[in-house]
């Protein structure tokens, strides 16, 4: 499904331990490391993607994360052609994104990387906030710079005591 921009709708998980580091997936068989991300299914809002692909990337559930907030707008980055399936040349220019920050409530050990036949990720761990973003794929660069940047401010209000939770921005 793709926009008439030629761009598919897609939402990217920056997820956070208590301590403020994020989920840092190493894809299969690749040297490239990355934040879980997928398209958005026909009929499906973004919030609900999000928790689809978090449970098929990663094993997680909505009760063992709480969201902290999201991007306000679609961010965009484009793909080489070199990178797009033949099928799509001439229609296809790449992803539009939604960013959900998220705050893990469970345990390290109820991540699973093999919660699908397909794993998207063979190793994972966790990495301060402002991750290295030589090891992402070079046209992705931007998107993740941006997508830390707009979602930062979340961590801080989360942590805060007698704060109020930082809530999602509204769609």
């Amino acid at each position: 499904m793709l926009d008439k921009d030629g761009y598919r709708p897609n939402v990217g998980i920056i997820l956070a331990n208590s301590r403020n580091e994020v989920f840092w997936g190493k894809r299969v068989s690749q040297h490239a490391w990355q934040f879980p991300q997928g398209g958005i299914d026909r009929g499906e809002s973004p919030e609900q993607a999000m928790y689809r692909e978090l449970e098929e990337e990663i094993g997680l559930r909505p009760g063992h994360v709480r969201i902290l907030g999201r991007t306000r707008n679609w961010l965009r980055y484009q793909v080489p052609e070199h990178w797009v399936r033949r099928d799509w040349r001439g229609t296809y220019r790449g992803q539009k994104q939604i960013w959900f920050l998220l705050r893990l409530l469970g345990r390290d050990c109820d991540v699973r990387l093999r919660a699908t036949e397909h794993p998207e990720f063979d190793a994972w761990r966790w990495h301060d906030y402002w991750v290295p973003l030589d090891a992402v794929i070079e046209f992705k660069r931007e998107v993740y710079q941006l997508a830390l940047a707009e979602l930062h401010r979340f961590l801080g209000a989360d942590r805060r005591p007698g704060a109020r939770r930082a809530e999602a921005v509204p769609r």
